[in-house]
């Protein structure tokens, strides 16, 4: 799939550009609440907890488990038909714990979407991050650990 077919985020959201630069940088971050430490992804201008506006961006260590998965198959958005059908994992990190990131289980950083055996994957199984450049943005990813 040419890097002109992904669908990538928008790196002037002055929201989630803390997060993008970790990631560029080989960094899962996550946001935490200065008050009360909550720790949210996807990042939010609010504590839904406390309400408070005061946040602070920690990284973690980039492990965690296979807490879901789905096989997508088509339809889809066109960017991905082609690339059907492929794993997407529901990933809960290790630290801190019950934040939970959406993505691909492949090979290497820059393997394909879809060059796992979607049989293969088992819920529970240890992963940790891994960062793909595609179309000039770090992507996370995941790899088995």
């Amino acid at each position: 799939m040419s890097e002109s077919a992904f669908l990538l985020p928008d790196l002037d959201d002055n929201e989630a550009l803390a997060f993008w630069e970790g990631c560029a940088a080989g960094e899962l971050r996550v946001q935490r609440c200065v008050r009360c430490e909550w720790v949210a992804h996807p990042p939010r201008p609010m504590c839904p907890q406390c309400q408070s506006t005061a946040r602070e961006w920690i990284a973690t260590s980039g492990r965690g488990t296979i807490w879901s998965y789905v096989v997508a198959h088509p339809p889809l958005l066109a960017a991905y038909s082609a690339l059907a059908p492929y794993n997407v994992i529901v990933v809960e990190l290790d630290d801190p714990p019950a934040v939970r990131f959406v993505g691909n289980l492949v090979t290497s950083a820059d393997g394909e979407i879809n060059e796992i055996d979607p049989h293969s994957i088992a819920i529970g199984e240890p992963v940790r991050v891994a960062f793909a450049s595609i179309g000039g943005v770090a992507l996370p990813r995941w790899v088995r650990a």
